[in-house]
């Protein structure tokens, strides 16, 4: 039985990861469950999986889990360092790096160091701190699987192939509930308005990204390092449909691509049963229902969040770094209604000129871009 740290299980990813479980339960064991502060749900969760060890970032929730488990024999720990002694536990096999934003980023690295597979959910890991987490992957011979229904169509999609032979990867993006919006209707959307995503089911933080395609410029990032391929050879297509997850073209014109239904429980099953296909109730891909597929460019004019995702990596060092904290910022601002839907893109722009740039970054050099970012980002909006 494999035994598997979700962390993050409260949220969209780390929910569906339990489904999965479900389906399996002679397969997989869940031997650890962390949330922030979702401390309810994560309570009904350790009740029914029953995990050797929870833990709750936010240590104002610690009581109260505690008290609710206090007759099981379940170890309830509390706080961010703790979640960084968890992924080291020598039962765990696996751990589900389902957090969402810059915090997932300390846990991910203690458990590459502690030798775990990681399945690998938290895209901001990958946009802050790219070439540190590849090459401690690479020292501790730790593979890193794609969570994101994108990256693991390509990685699919490369499955049996040379990467010497491949031209392009083809990451597809759904274009979010404004793909057809003017300028001018977009400067007053709402925030209820972009939770409305018009495929897919996530969090809150991820959705407002997808519809501004911060959440298409962090996958770029994210498929430079994961590929170790040049971001000229990553191409984004709007494919509004979302039924090719993605593809890969390759030297000799061929494309291969993995299609299927949006349902996020297929990429995570096969991160968790990698090299195996195990049997699934996600629903079955119908073709003859989605016999129209469309593909466009992306207009980075409307959506300038691309445009510099792609500045960022391409200008390196701690950049991709600043583009994530102000991001972070803006996009909790957005949802408080404290920053209108464009200005989040002024406001990331104005904080990538004025953090501090450092060509080749330490992790101290990250924990530090990241509060200098955050503080000028608030800045800009009077926070």
């Amino acid at each position: 039985m494999k035994q598997i740290a979700i962390l993050g299980s409260t949220g969209s990813i780390g929910t569906q990861t339990l489904d999965v479980v479900r389906q399996h339960p002679t397969e997989f064991g869940v031997y650890a469950l962390t949330a922030h502060r979702s401390v309810e749900l994560l309570i009904e969760q350790a009740l029914e999986f029953n995990p050797a060890v929870v833990c709750i970032a936010d240590e104002s929730c610690y009581p109260r889990l505690r008290e609710a488990l206090s007759d099981l024999p379940i170890r309830v720990m509390a706080g961010e360092r703790a979640l960084e002694e968890l992924v080291t536990m020598p039962a765990i096999d696996v751990v589900v790096a389902a957090m969402v934003g810059y915090a997932g980023l300390p846990p991910t690295i203690a458990a590459i160091k502690a030798k775990k597979t990681i399945a690998l959910a938290n895209k901001e890991t990958l946009v802050v701190a790219g070439e540190i987490i590849c090459r401690l992957a690479q020292r501790h011979k730790v593979s890193i699987l794609p969570v994101d229904s994108e990256h693991s169509a390509i990685f699919q999609s490369l499955v049996g192939e040379d990467m010497a032979s491949v031209e392009k990867l083809l990451l597809t993006a759904s274009g979010g509930p404004f793909r057809t919006f003017s300028l001018e209707k977009m400067q007053h959307v709402t925030a209820a308005q972009a939770l409305q995503h018009p495929n897919w089911e996530m969090g809150a933080k991820i959705t407002i990204d997808s519809a501004s395609m911060m959440n298409k410029g962090f996958e770029v990032i994210e498929a430079r390092w994961l590929f170790d391929i040049p971001v000229e050879k990553i191409q984004v297509l709007v494919h509004p449909q979302s039924v090719v997850h993605s593809a890969v073209q390759f030297v000799d014109g061929s494309v291969k691509a993995q299609l299927g239904t949006p349902d996020m429980r297929m990429p995570i099953q096969y991160a968790l049963t990698y090299p195996q296909r195990w049997q699934s109730d996600v629903p079955r891909l119908d073709l003859f229902a989605n016999s129209q597929l469309t593909f466009e460019a992306p207009d980075m004019d409307r959506f300038p969040n691309l445009a510099l995702a792609y500045e960022a990596i391409n200008r390196g060092g701690n950049a991709p770094c600043v583009l994530n904290a102000a991001n972070e910022v803006v996009n909790l601002a957005f949802r408080n209604g404290k920053c209108a839907f464009l200005q989040m893109s002024d406001v990331i722009a104005q904080t990538m000129t004025k953090t501090t740039f450092i060509v080749e970054p330490t992790y101290e050099d990250y924990v530090q871009t990241d509060k200098e970012a955050r503080r000028i980002a608030k800045e800009a909006l009077n926070l």
